[in-house]
């Protein structure tokens, strides 16, 4: 069993501390957040992951999980600490890893003996030697120490299940001591036979970053075939199912949607592309994937304002799911957002409703109204645009829906409603790259 702290209590230092413990080992969830520490004390979650709160109330009451806002005695105390701060993306497109320095002084300050240093947050390319030279300048004494690089691959929504059950493990040692060390905490992973793959630290960085553009790619790209699938009357279901039988391809991330959102994608598309230009080289595709999504947002845009007759002043547009994806409240880079601003910049007015994520979407958007139901945010709405496919929405009963609103008149960003069925009740309607769409 190891010793083990995380600094950071946010999405991915929640998830894999708790993850952690679950392994057998004593884990520490620390921030500098006193109010967050209470939070999870009182037994709360702050943020909404299927599974995690029963994964955390778990190792809580085994006593192998614990939270505390005194980092510098966790530190201390522990043998392995995780660095596992947010990195937000600055105003120049790269990464901004202030808190992963600060962080890198405190554990410098309280290093009392041998531990392996981690870093488990999204970091630029080349962040390890920084750490490493950070620590090494501010360390009070002669204690040594080793620094790894570990990547999470977390899937907001699924998370959980994503560290619990991982594809693979990526740790980058420059030695054995470190990696063998790293190799203990995950020995449950290895009995079962999932893959613990030993990098260099800037190999597994890459890694991170290769990763998630590569899936920010496919998206873009599959929404591109869906719209020239509108141009020319095919079904871009029908495209990307029959792509994904290809091994090669598979069939994830082959759906089209209103354009990527949440808190990777569109920050680690950005800092790829950054990084790349620092080292006078162009990532072109990367580039044409964060164009294609923007674009994918406005073409969303206009997709309603045409459906509602073409503008937005005095329409009320009810905008059904707020998150960037089902099963999380993250509403970070959501489409939802591009879709209520462009809303009231036309001088129309927004009737929100989420399962999960009203209250986060209130914290950055002021002037809608939010609701409790589907029924009630449709209430009288001259249109309304689905954007995130929460399974209650599937359902959606259309005679009802017709009965309540203004006008019958729906924009279906996520493909989850019956065209048939839309057609049947002479619904206005359009979608994303669908063969019969009667909005043009």
């Amino acid at each position: 069993m190891k010793k083990i702290t995380f600094i950071g209590t946010g999405y991915v230092g929640l998830v894999s501390g708790a993850g952690i413990s679950d392994f057998g080992h004593k884990v520490i969830c620390a921030d500098i957040s006193k109010e967050k520490i209470c939070t999870l004390n009182n037994g709360e979650i702050p943020i909404y992951e299927p599974g995690l709160n029963d994964l955390v109330k778990k190792n809580v009451d085994a006593g192998r999980l614990s939270f505390s806002s005194n980092i510098e005695n966790s530190i201390k105390d522990s043998d392995i600490i995780f660095i596992a701060v947010g990195t937000p993306e600055s105003n120049d497109g790269s990464a901004d890893i202030s808190a992963v320095k600060s962080v890198a002084i405190l554990i410098a300050e309280n290093l009392n003996d041998y531990k392996v240093i981690c870093t488990k947050s999204t970091v630029p390319v080349g962040t390890g030697e920084l750490v490493k030279n950070i620590i090494s300048e501010n360390i009070n004494n002669n204690v040594s120490f080793d620094y790894v690089s570990n990547p999470e691959f977390l899937r907001e929504g699924s998370a959980v299940n994503d560290f619990l059950w991982p594809d693979r493990v990526v740790i980058g040692a420059d030695n054995k001591r470190s990696f063998n060390i790293m190799k203990e905490v995950y020995d449950p992973l290895y009995i079962n036979n999932k893959p613990i793959l030993n990098t260099s630290i800037v190999t597994a960085e890459m890694i991170k970053y290769a990763a998630n553009a590569f899936l920010a790619l496919k998206i873009s790209y599959i929404n591109e075939v869906a719209n020239l699938c509108e141009a020319l009357g095919a079904d871009v279901h029908q495209v990307a199912k029959a792509m994904g039988k290809d091994g090669r391809i598979s069939p994830k991330f082959l759906h089209p949607g209103p354009g990527f959102g949440g808190s990777c994608f569109p920050k680690d598309t950005q800092a790829f592309a950054t990084l790349s230009r620092e080292n006078e080289l162009t990532m072109n595709t990367i580039e044409a994937a964060i164009k294609a999504n923007q674009y994918q947002k406005d073409r969303m845009v206009k997709k309603m304002k045409h459906l509602v007759g073409g503008h937005f002043k005095d329409k009320k547009i009810s905008i059904l799911g707020l998150s960037f994806k089902p099963n999380t409240d993250d509403v970070r880079d959501s489409a939802s957002i591009d879709m209520i601003n462009a809303i009231k910049k036309g001088g129309g007015s927004v009737r929100a409703y989420d399962p999960i994520a009203n209250e986060m979407m209130n914290d950055i958007i002021d002037d809608i109204k939010f609701f409790k139901s589907w029924e009630d945010a449709c209430l009288d709405a001259d249109g309304v645009a689905i954007m995130t496919e929460w399974n209650e929405f599937r359902a959606i009963n259309l005679e009802q829906l017709k009965k309540i609103m203004n006008e019958p008149v729906l924009l279906d960003t996520r493909n989850i409603i019956n065209i048939k069925k839309l057609n049947e009740h002479n619904f206005k309607f359009d979608n994303v790259g669908r063969g019969d769409h009667n909005a043009h």
